[in-house]
């Protein structure tokens, strides 16, 4: 009998998700993150699980990851010390950036420039040069190179070696060369190449996306490797290890380690996986997602059962050129502190958190701060007669000794402090979904929201309500699910080439030749990865802008689609998402800029366990009775068990739904079912 383990490392907790691959039963547990060593949690959280579901560890064939390790070491400034090659008179690309400082007139005179990533006191010049049509102008002076190189190697600082000459995007053989020569003098040190990486127009771009992957390489490879190295002792040589990519695939340990820039938006893009797989089973392929954790809030917008996916991925202060699901992050979560300042005595929440340690006042961890969980339990809505994660008491003492701080300080009382930090947080996450909506031109009622991550469900009916989306769902097992997620999501990679040509000087023949040569590289990984030919599948993409515009959409189609309509497949398609953006549409002036393939493979589907106890009445899945405080007053509450619950029964708000991983709240006014799938669907009372 095999299984398939999914893990997600947050903030706060590391989710795991065991799925018995023949008859689709799940196992959940949750763990305290250890971010001195996530690696540490994971293995922690691995025994957890088989401990409780008594499944033997060598049982386990296949591990989907979904890591921070690449994002947090760039938060953290924690990355490997980069040495950089640059073609000659391009020493100061990174420092000249844009020529961008943030803010306003006088922006220039208030900011900071971080340090650079790769210094310049380690970054040398080559002497060769590429024209703008990919032909060798100067050729490569290699002795000159390895001078540079040798002395570079003796001041004994760098970690990782970034390669990135002038229009090395059409042209990388002089990357290659120095790459082959540094090499033979850096005999331990991993060496990026932006051909490799990134084969994009914009030099900035291009550089800086190329230098973050020697960044972050290291310090992935490393973990990669002892997280590997520590499964396959346990669970044997032929585990399969697969890391989840920013833009929702998998790719291999081994994949995942040459190019990390992948992975900065790993953790995030295992939610929205997830719940594309609960919401399309139950026919909802457009919504809205919020996966509210410890830390933070993500969301994203799903359109046609696809996420919208970005060419770009920010960390922080830095700006990549790698694909990501289009997440957008407030630091709004459980562990969020509320605060008054002292000037303004008005109430404030976030975006410092109380983390893993010391966590909130109600975790018994030795906080004292009140955070937003702390105020969920002083409503009642995270009971505490019930545990999070099977195995963690919540100290409701605790938590009203802490919210009090503010509510003294505002004078008034707890439950009114705790209700105000509740809305502060809410307010904040309907701002960030508001982002992914309407200001891209979505209207929220038009989709479904769903609800997810350890505190989602807590928050889901209250956002409901702010956006109007109904129904507002939550799917099976909503604080794993980005473990979830990491678990049934697809093996993807992609290949891309800058492709600059008005659509109308362009020829159907023409690109579909460049397409099948990016569709052979982009099938190339999976197929070094084990994965057939006959197992992939290819889509295709171009980014298309009007001539003259500094941006581009991006328009997805296939072979066929481009065989049949011609080049006008991608005229028409790029018109509707113009005008869905902007309101209107241009007849000529369309310029294909970008042109890629993308290849996936299937993790193999899963079958659906049935869920609830089949005959059990409302009454028979109540497993205590409480009260929460909503509007000003105290509700007689009753808690349900939501393993027992199944798709006849329909609870009445206020109510709680427990159970291992999370805890949803029904409000007043409000009703919960189960569907087919096992999502609880939250609507509106209809008198």
């Amino acid at each position: 009998m095999s299984y398939r383990l999914g893990v997600d490392v947050g903030g706060t907790f590391t989710d795991l998700l065991l799925i018995n691959e023949l008859t689709g039963e799940t196992h959940t547990a949750k763990v305290p993150s250890t971010p001195e060593d996530s690696s540490m949690g994971v293995l922690n959280g691995i025994a957890r699980i088989c401990q409780e579901s008594g499944v033997d560890v060598s049982k386990i064939g296949r591990v989907m990851h979904g890591t921070t390790v690449a994002t947090n070491a760039v938060l953290t400034g924690k990355g490997a010390k980069v040495g950089l090659v640059t073609t000659k008179g391009y020493k100061h690309v990174l420092q000249v950036a844009r020529s961008f400082c943030p803010g306003g007139l006088g922006g220039w005179v208030s900011f900071v420039k971080k340090p650079l990533l790769a210094p310049l006191e380690l970054t040398i010049e080559a002497d060769e040069r590429m024209s703008a049509k990919g032909q060798t102008v100067t050729e490569l002076d290699e002795a000159a190179l390895r001078e540079q190189l040798v002395a570079l190697k003796q001041t004994d600082e760098v970690e990782a070696l970034t390669i990135c000459f002038i229009n090395a995007y059409l042209n990388g053989a002089h990357e290659q060369r120095a790459k082959d020569i540094a090499s033979e003098i850096f005999t331990d040190v991993p060496i990026s190449i932006s051909s490799d990486v990134v084969p994009e127009m914009q030099e900035y771009e291009r550089t800086e996306t190329t230098v973050v992957n020697s960044y972050v390489r290291p310090e992935v490879a490393r973990y990669v490797d002892n997280l590997s190295q520590s499964l396959m002792s346990k669970m044997g040589n032929d585990l399969h290890l697969s890391i989840l990519r920013s833009d929702g695939g998998l790719a291999s340990a081994r994949s995942s380690a040459e190019s990390p820039v992948n992975l900065l938006m790993s953790g995030p893009a295992g939610g929205v996986s997830g719940a594309i797989h609960f919401c399309s089973q139950a026919g909802f392929d457009n919504i809205l997602t919020f996966d509210m954790g410890g830390t933070s809030t993500d969301v994203a917008l799903i359109q046609n059962a696809k996420a919208r996916v970005r060419r770009e991925t920010r960390v922080g202060d830095v700006t990549v050129r790698a694909p990501s699901v289009d997440v957008r992050t407030v630091g709004a979560g459980g562990g969020s502190i509320a605060f008054v300042p002292e000037l303004t005595k008005a109430l404030r929440v976030g975006p410092e958190s109380a983390g893993a340690k010391p966590g909130p006042a109600a975790y018994m961890k030795g906080g004292t701060e009140p955070t937003v969980c702390d105020a969920n339990v002083v409503l009642g809505y995270l009971p505490s007669d019930v545990q999070l994660g099977g195995a963690m008491a919540i100290d409701k003492q605790a938590a009203v000794a802490a919210v009090k701080k503010v509510a003294d300080a505002m004078e008034i009382t707890v439950e009114e402090a705790a209700e105000g930090i509740i809305k502060i947080a809410n307010e904040a996450m309907f701002g960030a979904l508001r982002l992914v909506s309407v200001e891209q031109g979505f209207d929220p009622r038009d989709f479904a929201l769903v609800g997810f991550g350890g505190a989602g469900p807590l928050h889901a009916n209250a956002l409901g309500i702010l956006t109007q989306a109904w129904p507002t769902i939550i799917p099976p097992g909503p604080g794993v699910l980005c473990a979830y997620g990491d678990a049934t999501t697809q093996v993807r990679n992609e290949a891309s080439r800058t492709y600059v040509k008005l659509l109308k000087n362009s020829t159907q023949e023409e690109l579909t030749v460049a397409l099948k040569e990016l569709k052979e590289k982009a099938c190339s990984t999976l197929l070094a990865d084990g994965i057939d030919a006959n197992a992939q599948d290819i889509t295709f993409q171009a980014d298309v802008r009007y001539t003259g515009q500094a941006f581009q959409l991006s328009v997805e189609f296939t072979l066929d689609e481009l065989r049949t309509n011609g080049l006008s497949v991608l005229k028409e398609q790029f018109d509707k998402e113009h005008i869905q953006l902007f309101t209107f549409a241009l007849e000529e002036g369309h310029e294909i800029v970008m042109i890629r393939a993308i290849a996936t493979a299937s993790s193999g589907e899963l079958p659906t366990m049935p869920r609830g106890s089949a005959g059990a009445t409302l009454e028979d899945c109540i497993i205590a009775r409480s009260e929460i405080y909503f509007e000003g007053q105290y509700h007689p509450t009753p808690i349900y068990d939501r393993n027992k619950m199944h798709q006849s029964l329909c609870a009445h708000g206020p109510a709680i739904i427990s159970e291992m991983d999370s805890t949803s709240v029904i409000l007043p006014g409000y009703e919960a079912t189960i569907d087919v799938v096992g999502n609880i669907l939250i609507h509106p009372i209809k008198f």
